[in-house]
């Protein structure tokens, strides 16, 4: 099979750039002196190679490396682990972007949802779609449940938990999400909307498997999960069990990694099939061009995986509406929460925020 390639963005002098780099290409691939090792196809299959080595400033520059597919176990955590395991702890180091042939791209997962698949389940062919947040912290189930449904009453496509919303004591998984989803399923009949909760799943694999159960005999049909906590692999189990997945950005600041390539590439070759994170503008430091990577990596043709859905949140407000549907397009999942709960008539804004987002034209002008 074709080697795969990793680029990387090195700090190193133009008089050690070459023995960083073949360092590098050592270190993630058999990470032992190459003097020691006495087999000559191994030799030629699995140690990695560097490619080019390009300057991009007086200090840095941007080295490709090729590794052999096989070492990835075609399995996602390992793919990552190959691409950055040890290497993540040098810092003087950056992983920017992958380039994957078409039979490895062939062999992970990917999206089963996508954005298509999202569009079909509640029955938005073209618009943009809507997502909230059920917060804060702290409200018992009951509460939590009608908030739920007066965001259903409205229209808004996701409701989700706050990433924050986990196992605590004030609204325990077993107690809040068997409340919430019929609370919001009653709204869905009795106004005829088509709203999804979407509870956010955490804590260890038999936690998340006890979460998933639950979840499944309730008719949970999207869930939510922060990759870089509860691991990568997850969203590819997520998928298989035949969730919707949406993944939260929660931690990937910690990362000397692209957040384009995490967000756009990496969590959509593992099962996501909508991703979050914090759009340019808001409360977060993301760039428009940042922002535009992200969404381009999500929804440009990719073997045969299913484009998925961005989901620009963190500190949005409906007044930014037009701006940012003529910047993504209607491809897009408008996630608005803080500013619809601090808005002096709830309902009435959440209404707003779901019809503008359905009349928006994307010829937006400032």
């Amino acid at each position: 099979m074709q080697r795969f390639r990793v680029r990387y963005q090195v700090k190193a002098s133009a008089a050690n750039i070459e023995a960083r780099a073949q360092a590098l290409a050592i270190e993630q691939s058999v990470e032992m002196p190459l003097s020691a090792i006495h087999d000559a196809e191994l030799m030629h299959t699995v140690v990695g190679r560097v490619e080019t080595i390009a300057p991009t400033d007086a200090q840095h520059f941007a080295v490709t490396l090729s590794l052999a597919p096989e070492t990835t176990g075609f399995e996602i955590g390992q793919l990552l682990n190959m691409l950055f395991g040890n290497s993540a702890l040098h810092e003087d180091l950056r992983l920017e972007d992958i380039e994957l042939p078409e039979a490895m791209l062939a062999r992970f997962p990917g999206p089963a949802c996508g954005i298509a698949g999202l569009r079909e389940q509640l029955n938005a062919p073209q618009r943009p779609l809507t997502c909230t947040a059920l917060k804060p912290q702290g409200l018992p189930p009951q509460a939590l449940a009608q908030l739920a449904a007066r965001f259903a009453q409205a229209g808004i496509d996701l409701i989700k938990d706050d990433h924050g919303i986990a196992e605590q004591h004030f609204a325990p998984f077993a107690q809040r999400v068997p409340l919430i989803q019929a609370a919001v399923a009653q709204a869905n009949e009795r106004h005829g909307t088509r709203s999804l909760y979407v509870p956010n799943l955490t804590g260890g694999p038999a936690h998340l498997l006890e979460q998933m159960r639950i979840a499944k005999d309730v008719g949970i049909k999207a869930v939510m999960v922060a990759p870089m906590i509860s691991g990568i692999s997850v969203l590819s189990t997520l998928r298989e069990h035949g969730f919707i997945v949406l993944a939260h950005p929660a931690l990937l600041g910690i990362a000397r990694m692209d957040p384009a390539l995490v967000l756009g590439k990496l969590f959509r070759l593992a099962g996501a099939d909508a991703v979050i994170y914090p759009n340019h503008g808001g409360r977060f430091g993301f760039s428009p061009a940042c922002c535009q990577r992200i969404a381009t990596f999500a929804r440009a043709p990719w073997g045969l995986h299913k484009a998925i859905c961005p989901v620009p949140a963190g500190g949005m407000h409906p007044d930014r509406l037009a701006e940012v549907i003529a910047f993504y397009g209607p491809d897009v999942m408008l996630l608005i929460g803080g500013a619809l709960l601090d808005a002096p008539d709830m309902d009435r804004a959440a209404t707003d925020f779901v019809q503008r987002a359905a009349h928006l034209s994307p010829a937006y002008t400032p």
